[in-house]
């Protein structure tokens, strides 16, 4: 009997509906289930897979950034892969990102570059 692995998710943190929706859309294409949220409080409250899984976060958002949710995660022991989207940067994010493990990718989001990303994180 073959076993079926269940496609790899990423969980998606912007409170943009419309670029939420978007990129929940491109992943699904894709063959990635998503999981998405408008806030990081949202977030930061669900119970997370502890592989086959990667976070991408919008950095500027209402509430908690998405650095803040990052942070949080962290402290509480999620090692999960994490990408994080944002437009130019100030270089304290930069070193944020980076301290938490975090890879950049900056808006606007041209082409497959979180995709790409996304790919070499989590193969199909």
């Amino acid at each position: 009997m073959t076993l079926i692995r269940p496609a790899p998710m990423v969980v998606l943190l912007d409170d943009d509906a419309a670029l939420r929706q978007a990129l929940t859309f491109s992943l699904e294409i894709e063959g990635y289930r998503v999981e998405s949220c408008a806030t990081g409080e949202e977030l930061v409250a669900q119970i997370l897979p502890d592989r086959d899984a990667c976070l991408v976060l919008d950095y500027r958002l209402g509430g908690m950034s998405g650095l803040d949710v990052l942070q949080t995660l962290r402290d509480r022991g999620v090692r999960l892969p994490a990408i994080l989207i944002t437009s130019n940067p100030a270089p304290a994010v930069r070193e944020r990102a980076s301290q938490l493990q975090a890879q950049l990718v900056e808006k606007p989001l041209l082409g497959d570059l979180l995709l790409g990303h996304i790919h070499r994180i989590l193969p199909l």
